[in-house]
């Protein structure tokens, strides 16, 4: 299969109609369902059934069709990325993290960089939290982690940032929106969001809260559903500092506990490019003297 195919396949699975995809794709109908029988034969299996008129997609067709989209994606994104590249720069970093507030200075720091070296360019990579498959693979250059991490990890070596407390979010209409900061004991009573992966120091606290202080609690698949089950009144939630986002209609409020989140950023070790190693430094220096909240 070429590019092209995927392309047809997708359209075709897209409108659910060979003559509308035909439209749009500006090729004949003919032309298009004699390509689909050679997908069809190449790969080995029925990817739609023919009812009349209509499209049946098949369990394997579904299947197929959704991990096509997901090549398709990541090709698109490459070839933009390396036009970017071919245009203007001679090199590219590219830095892996979960949202884009877990590094909110990284804007700035990729400012600095760009005018210490201007043929260098700097992308964020966004994945879910903990994900380190494209790091490994050697995807993205450098990733934001916790301390420890990759402790196991040979050949990898990680950079402190800054240290991220855990806040309560809840309401802005809250009774306890006003809080300069919450304990334990403010959340008697209350139900609390939890699951979406937490991490163990955020598992620990929520488990406490929830045997000390009589809290009931309510499973959040991620944190954009906790954050919209919150926004409903379903219930409050403890998040990670680096989770914080500026969305309107929160509060974020400082939680009192011991446990923290130790936020480092990582990289090989055998990683001598001078911007890489200059991007750390950067990204250093303005955390040692940011004085916002994390």
């Amino acid at each position: 299969m070429d590019f092209k195919q995927i392309d047809y396949l997708l359209e075709i699975r897209r409108t659910m109609s060979l003559i509308r995809a035909s439209e749009l794709l500006k090729v004949s109908q003919p032309t298009l369902s004699y390509q689909l029988r050679q997908i069809e034969s190449e790969v080995g299996f029925e990817i739609f059934q023919r009812a009349g008129r209509n499209l049946v997609i098949t369990p394997a067709g579904e299947q197929f069709c959704s991990q096509l989209f997901n090549i398709r994606t990541e090709m698109r994104k490459a070839v933009e990325q390396c036009q970017n590249i071919g245009g203007r720069y001679q090199d590219s970093i590219r830095v892996g993290l979960p949202v884009r507030s877990a590094m909110r200075l990284l804007p700035e720091a990729i400012r600095i960089l760009s005018a210490e070296y201007p043929n260098v360019l700097v992308t964020p990579v966004f994945h879910d939290y903990g994900e380190f498959d494209r790091f490994f693979s050697g995807d993205t250059d450098l990733e934001f982690t916790e301390t420890g991490y990759f402790s196991r990890s040979p050949g990898i070596r990680e950079e402190h940032l800054y240290n991220s407390g855990i806040y309560l979010i809840v309401r802005d209409d809250d009774f306890l929106a006003s809080r300069n900061m919450v304990s334990e004991e403010d959340l008697r009573g209350r139900t609390l969001m939890v699951g979406g992966g937490s991490p163990p120091q955020l598992e620990a606290v929520q488990k406490r809260v929830i045997d000390n202080e009589n809290v009931g609690y309510y499973n959040s698949h991620n944190h954009d559903t906790t954050m919209v089950n919150v926004a409903v009144g379903s219930g409050v939630c403890l998040s990670p500092g680096f989770l914080m986002g500026n969305d309107p209609g929160y509060r974020w409020i400082p939680f009192d506990c011991p446990e923290y989140f130790d936020c480092a950023v990582a990289l090989k070790d055998n990683e001598r490019r001078p911007s890489v190693n200059r991007l750390v430094e950067i990204l250093k220096e303005l955390y040692s003297s940011y004085r916002g909240l994390l």
